[in-house]
């Protein structure tokens, strides 16, 4: 990806994973950066996750990255809400 925002590497959470920007009257596809990190290293205060989408490959939204931070409480949450779609989406493959 071209003028990242994020910084990417070998710690990155996932990267290059397939994404979509939908808007108002526009739906377009890129690869994204997808990252779950902390504010700090030493003594952090919110888990943050972060998303970019390769600005290359669109026309309708200028470059950013979105971040949200979640209390440790919302990062459980989160993963078990993943946890819970990823075994129906398991489910699906099998039948």
């Amino acid at each position: 990806m071209v003028d990242r925002i994020l910084k990417v590497n070998a710690y990155t959470t996932f990267d290059l994973l397939d994404g979509v920007v939908e808007g108002h009257g526009f739906d377009e596809q890129a690869l994204a950066v997808l990252n779950v990190t902390t504010d700090t290293r030493d003594d952090p205060d919110y888990v943050e996750l972060q998303v970019e989408m390769d600005n290359t490959d669109l026309d309708e939204v200028t470059p950013h990255a979105d971040k949200v931070e979640l209390s440790a409480a919302q990062a459980r949450e989160l993963a078990a809400e993943l946890e819970k779609y990823a075994g129906r989406v398991e489910t699906a493959d099998d039948g």
